[in-house]
């Protein structure tokens, strides 16, 4: 499986290529040391919001790109109802690029998967949730990700300079006390994600970045905005960027995700620890 995992990937990233999808960015990090790739499924739907479509295209481009200086195999699908009857067997990390199960069964297979071992690693939309959101999600929400209902958000996508709060998890351990992010539009959420004892905060906004935004009336001035974190008592992070500023007449990217070399850092030395590499 695991060739086949392979092939797929590589002819994912070249077929994308001769679309003129292709970042050209180089590959960041060196060879894994792991005995073998670990596998790689990431679910998208690229259906909703140009900005997270955008995202989700280019994040489809440039993982297969990192695939094998940093030993995984990578695999994309819009087909959510592989989560019913996913098992770690099958992919040892689960990506969700800018959304999140559409049904009590996917939501269920999904929590199933991880009880069983399966890592997990979640993008910007992937968090998001409303007074219409069914009660069905609310494990995923309230205890999973520890963010209860969304709260507000910051606009138009900005840059900002990003504290490590914690060195101590892989993901940041290889980083400066505080890195650049790429663009993106930032969420906060309705309960503070410090006062959780299951949660780590490994990067939030630095004080010396506000303020944050361009719309007068969507900026933050001041306060606490956690952007990378891990539930203790899974292998999983999610992390708040993944929405690329947008010429929304013309349908045109004017930003990307990848464009911050220390926020890929954060983000290859993440998925290596939660796929198990060394």
């Amino acid at each position: 499986m695991s060739g086949k995992r392979r092939l797929l990937g590589k002819a994912f990233a070249f077929f994308a290529a001769c679309l003129g999808l292709a970042l050209g960015a180089p590959a960041v990090g060196s060879p894994a040391e792991a005995a073998s790739p670990f596998s790689v499924l990431a679910f998208y739907s690229g259906t909703y919001d140009a900005a997270h479509i955008s995202f989700e295209k280019e994040a489809n481009v440039w993982f297969p790109q990192q695939a094998e200086a940093n030993g995984y195999d990578y695999t994309a699908t819009n087909d959510w109802n592989r989560l019913v009857s996913l098992t770690p067997d099958q992919a040892d990390v689960v990506l969700f690029l800018d959304d999140q199960p559409q049904s009590q069964a996917q939501f269920d297979g999904f929590r199933r998967y991880l009880d069983d071992g399966g890592a997990f690693f979640g993008f910007h939309v992937t968090a998001y949730n409303d007074d219409s959101t069914p009660s069905y999600a609310n494990w995923f929400h309230d205890d999973f990700l520890g963010t209860a209902r969304f709260a507000t958000n910051s606009w138009g996508p900005t840059a900002e300079t990003l504290k490590i709060d914690d060195h101590g998890n892989p993901a940041t351990a290889n980083l400066a006390d505080t890195v650049p992010s790429s663009v993106s539009e930032w969420y906060s959420w309705e309960r503070d994600l410090r006062q959780n004892p299951d949660i780590d905060v490994l990067a939030s906004l630095d004080p010396s970045t506000f303020p944050v935004g361009t719309d007068p009336d969507q900026t933050w001035h001041s306060g606490d905005y956690p952007i990378v974190w891990t539930n203790k008592n899974y292998r999983m992070l999610y992390a708040n960027f993944g929405h690329n500023a947008m010429d929304y007449d013309t349908d045109t990217p004017l930003s990307s995700t990848f464009d911050s070399a220390e926020q890929n850092r954060l983000v290859l030395d993440g998925l290596r620890w939660l796929g198990g590499a060394v």
